[in-house]
């Protein structure tokens, strides 16, 4: 069975009635699939110029941010998460929304925008959208640290 005719995932009620599953929009799910931006392999590779991580320790989730900054603009940005959907599809969103803008600019990119951007996400897992933010704003935190 090829990707596009696979059925999405369902449960049977006490009805009968098949139930979807999937609490996300397409956007989250192709974001969770395909997520941009994802920094494979070691992070050693990728020469960034700042770093923000931060971490949810109720849910476990935790993100990672490497941001590549020129003429005070971000020319390229990479990712990791350990998480959910939610937090896999917010991040990836994040870097595709941040990225050719300037530090400024980027640091306006909220969780509301992020999460608007995916078409939704279920009111508990608003906070992956808010993570996603914090740990852009870590990084260039870091990045004016450096600068100093």
């Amino acid at each position: 069975m090829n990707k596009k005719s696979q059925p999405q995932p369902s449960i049977v009620s006490q009805t009968n009635e098949k139930v979807n599953t999937w609490a996300y929009s397409e956007i989250v799910k192709e974001h969770f699939l395909n997520p941009r931006n994802f920094l494979m392999g070691d992070e050693a590779q990728f020469a960034c110029d700042a770093t923000g991580i931060v971490g949810n320790p109720i849910c476990g989730d935790q993100m990672k941010m490497f941001i590549r900054v020129e003429d005070d603009k971000i020319i390229d940005v990479k990712w990791k998460t350990y998480g959910c959907a939610s937090a896999i599809a917010s991040t990836s969103a994040l870097s595709e929304l941040v990225k050719g803008k300037t530090l400024e600019e980027a640091l306006r990119v909220g969780p509301e925008e992020i999460a608007d951007f995916l078409g939704g996400l279920p009111k508990h897992k608003f906070h992956c959208s808010v993570l996603g933010h914090e740990a852009l704003s870590a990084a260039i935190a870091e990045y004016h640290a450096k600068k100093s």
